[in-house]
């Protein structure tokens, strides 16, 4: 009998160590820089934590709280803005929108050097980014911090710069000097002046659009290392980023991000919207209220 006993002890320890054990080696697997996404190990260690992080949103974690919902992301889905993204439009289930079945028309068949061309238009007397074309490779890739190159951070405010601090939640403030085209990805090209205080490729940004990076949860963030893991493998990719706006209002309804690699194994075409959860944006001016139910 004691045998017995020992012998089922041993066997649930065991179990309760694999439990442990294997939950971290498929996110390691899943997360992999080194592994190419259509690696089937991955993409099996990807379906899982997947299902993982669904399953974490329909129990109502914190995570999910801070994405947000369908109805504030269409918010920003007005008539205007919904001419100028198409017909096809579709919510993906993270907080952005799908636009064009996910593909895009650029061209990555170019014999170019990487290069960044920053368009801007003049609204209410301030200079604000509209478009910002790349052609991005390895090469463009800027691996050092911030500090180090002489980009960190700065005092400068872009138009409409209203911020709010010590909020609940994951994003404990309201906004961001957003880039259109990130630091990490063509801080490396001459010329082009990657900095938080370039107005010509900085704009007002909620924390969230900005800084989202799950698959729960997409902001910018979440497809800009989706270009980042395949520049890193070598590949050039085309970048194309338009902020839409509604009018002559200053702040943008949200980044419209079309990318392709040059292989074909990286495309996407979506919507991030400008939003946050618990916060309400007057797009005119920049003004954010905080909403009574926080």
């Amino acid at each position: 009998m004691p045998k017995k006993y020992y012998s089922k002890r041993k066997t649930t320890s065991l179990v309760s160590a694999l439990a442990v054990i294997i939950p971290i080696a498929v996110g390691l697997i899943a997360g992999s820089d080194h592994l190419s996404d259509s690696n089937p190990l991955k993409q099996i260690a990807s379906v899982i934590t997947n299902n993982k992080a669904d399953q974490i949103v329909s129990n109502g974690s914190t995570s999910h709280e801070d994405t947000p919902s369908q109805r504030l992301a269409e918010s920003v889905l007005t008539d205007q803005v919904r001419k100028q993204l198409g017909n096809d439009i579709q919510w993906n289930g993270s907080g952005a929108f799908i636009i064009n079945g996910n593909k895009t028309g650029l061209d990555a068949q170019v014999s170019s050097m990487p290069y960044v061309d920053n368009q801007t238009k003049r609204v209410q007397g301030a200079v604000v980014p509209t478009v910002a074309n790349a052609l991005l490779s390895k090469q463009s890739r800027q691996y050092r911090d911030r500090d180090s190159t002489g980009n960190g951070s700065t005092a400068w405010k872009p138009a409409g710069w209203h911020q709010i601090h010590d909020l609940p939640g994951e994003y404990d403030h309201a906004i961001d000097r957003g880039h259109l085209i990130g630091y990490a990805l063509a801080g490396s090209i001459k010329g082009f002046d990657p900095s938080a205080s370039n107005p010509q490729n900085i704009a007002v940004q909620t924390a969230w659009s900005n800084q989202a990076n799950d698959s729960y949860s997409t902001g910018q963030n979440y497809y800009e290392t989706q270009i980042r893991r395949v520049l890193d493998n070598n590949k050039r990719v085309r970048y194309r980023v338009t902020l839409i706006y509604d009018g002559d209002n200053i702040i943008a309804s949200g980044s419209h991000l079309e990318a392709k690699s040059s292989d074909g194994s990286l495309e996407f075409n979506v919507f991030v919207p400008n939003v946050q959860s618990g916060l309400t944006i007057n797009y005119a001016n920049g003004q954010i209220q905080v909403n009574d139910q926080w």
